[in-house]
């Protein structure tokens, strides 16, 4: 867990995939043994002039569902604390909203920290809103490791919002399949096209996202990327890469 300091490091850009709060233990490991926080009393400390007690409260709507605390959560986005400002993100991603999304794309586009972009981008994710689609591209093209982690899976939520946000999805995470240097971004990306191709038809951009999966399992250096690449063609159920797995398992070629 890190000091309640107002500021944070920058991400290592290729090493730190974590976040602060990825580190926080649970207020509870025994979810039934405690109650959760009080929404009243958090909901108070979200306007609280203290630091330490906005960051507490904007944490608790990590575990907390409270349309109450969206307008606050938002404002706290740009809060001058970096860890009050990734834990109102976190908040949001609890607690989506419509009304979130351009705040939350406004504070990806300016915040200098990495950890809260990636708070961000998760809660763009959660959002499930056709205009987080070019924001998540562009962070998974551009943005540090951390926050192109998250970025790849957020776009597999674009799977509820139809078939042309799914379509946009697809030449991106194919391309970060196929390029990006850290192999956890790789198998996010991996993840996402198998939840995508779940819900698409068979035509050109399908077995474009096919090849690269097929692709990826075949020839990908790392073995984590290459299991996860067999797991989101077996996912699918296409035909093709079916028969590639048994082929190449039956030949001991991966």
């Amino acid at each position: 867990m890190y000091d309640d300091d107002d500021d944070l490091s920058l991400l290592d850009p290729e090493i730190d995939l974590e976040s602060p709060l990825d580190q926080i233990e649970p207020l509870d490991a025994d979810e039934e043994s405690q109650p959760k926080p009080d929404p009243e009393a958090m909901l108070a400390l979200l306007t609280a002039p203290g630091t330490q007690q906005r960051m507490l409260a904007a944490r608790a709507f990590c575990e907390l569902q409270d349309e109450r605390a969206i307008p606050h959560l938002i404002r706290l986005l740009s809060d001058p604390c970096p860890l009050v400002r990734v834990s109102a993100a976190y908040g949001l991603g609890r607690n989506p909203s419509s009304t979130a999304v351009v705040p939350l794309i406004t504070q990806l586009n300016n915040d200098w920290n990495g950890y809260v972009r990636k708070g961000v981008v998760w809660a763009l994710g959660n959002c499930r809103d056709r205009r987080s689609l070019e924001p998540l591209t562009d962070a998974l093209k551009t943005d540090i490791s951390a926050v192109r982690l998250w970025a790849a899976s957020g776009l597999a939520q674009m799977a509820e919002l139809g078939y042309e946000a799914i379509v946009a999805s697809i030449p991106p995470l194919i391309e970060a399949l196929r390029q990006d240097p850290i192999a956890a971004v790789r198998s996010n990306c991996a993840w996402s096209l198998g939840q995508l191709c779940r819900e698409m038809p068979s035509n050109a951009v399908y077995a474009g996202a096919i090849d690269g999966l097929i692709e990826a399992f075949a020839e990908d250096e790392e073995m984590g990327v290459r299991e996860d690449a067999k797991a989101a063609l077996l996912r699918v159920g296409d035909p093709r890469g079916l028969q590639l797995i048994e082929t190449l398992e039956q030949e001991g070629l991966v």
